[in-house]
């Protein structure tokens, strides 16, 4: 039996869930009072089609098992998973999980996408089954990148967050729970201060954006994207591992390296950037880079699949 995914709001994080759940078999019902909204969906499903199907789909996965319903109650009815995905303002997000919550099947998972808001706060004004309304926030593209950070509220049980982790893994995702809840979450948190350093590298004319991303694209980059930091630095330590290198590097925490705190947003930064970014693009419009970043990680993920944890016997581990 077909399992259903219901999408509430179609933006770019919404379709991207719409896209990842037809690429897996799932049927999918969407719900955004946007005008636009299914043609819209339907366009990114169709530029995002070509990287699925190089990525490789199963028997019955297909775009047309995609259907909007006019109504948020009609949306929900049926479905086995819901994924929220409006605007990240917390007043609307709370009003929006009190109507689902409300309408939905008490055992049925909510989550939400949420870059930062903690779930207890999502939970706020859910009546029927606040428990069930976690943190599910994935990384864009959705339907290429297998992370999801799940995480529980003040009412949450441990079955729920086990139940939404065999639904996302059934997505073909890698559940990461969040031992307890913080603003921005995990993956969030790390970006925000590598972005917010960034800013500052820009801001005092050290390096153009174009210079800041070679830095990451060249370096760093490729080797988070096997390893990740911890792993990374343990590595620097030679025989003796992270004890070595925090012996050796420690030090150097207390050297102004970084400057953690946000620079101000003025318009002569904003207009740095934006420039920067546009000649980065080179007048092609995003729905070209959308395709070119696609097949880049299409290729990318086809390698490093080879060398994850279950490739090398270490079953269970994320």
């Amino acid at each position: 039996m077909s399992q259903q995914l219901t999408v509430i709001g179609t933006g770019v994080i919404g379709n991207g869930w719409i896209a990842r759940a037809l690429a897996n078999g799932w049927d999918v019902v969407a719900f955004d009072p946007a005008e636009g909204a299914e043609a819209r969906t339907r366009a990114f499903v169709a530029n995002a089609w070509h990287a699925l199907e190089k990525d490789g789909l199963p028997a019955g996965a297909s775009a047309d098992r995609l259907r909007f319903m006019p109504s948020l109650e009609e949306a929900v009815a049926g479905a086995d998973l819901i994924q929220e995905n409006v605007p990240e303002r917390l007043s609307l997000k709370q009003e929006i999980l009190a109507a689902v919550d409300a309408a939905a099947d008490a055992r049925v998972v909510i989550g939400s996408s949420t870059s930062g808001f903690k779930p207890t706060d999502l939970q706020r004004d859910c009546r029927k089954a606040p428990g069930r309304v976690i943190v599910a926030h994935p990384f864009n593209p959705v339907y290429l990148l297998p992370l999801v950070e799940l995480v529980g509220g003040n009412a949450t049980q441990a079955t729920h967050i086990e139940q939404a982790r065999t639904l996302y893994q059934s997505l073909d995702m890698r559940p990461l729970v969040v031992r307890r809840e913080i603003e921005g979450h995990i993956a969030d948190r790390l970006m925000e201060a590598l972005w917010r350093e960034a800013l500052h590298l820009v801001n005092d004319g050290v390096a153009t954006t174009e210079e800041i991303d070679a830095a990451v694209v060249y370096g760093c980059g490729l080797r988070w994207s096997l390893m990740g930091t911890f792993l990374t630095f343990h590595l620097a330590g030679g025989e003796q591992g992270m004890r070595h290198m925090l012996e050796q590097f420690g030090p150097a925490l207390k050297l102004p390296w970084t400057k953690l705190e946000a620079p101000e947003l003025s318009d002569e930064l904003i207009d740095r950037v934006v420039e920067g970014c546009e000649h980065q693009a080179g007048g092609r419009p995003v729905a070209e880079l959308d395709r070119r970043r696609d097949d880049f990680l299409v290729e990318l993920l086809a390698l490093t699949r080879k060398y994850w944890p279950e490739a090398e016997g270490l079953e269970g581990r994320i």
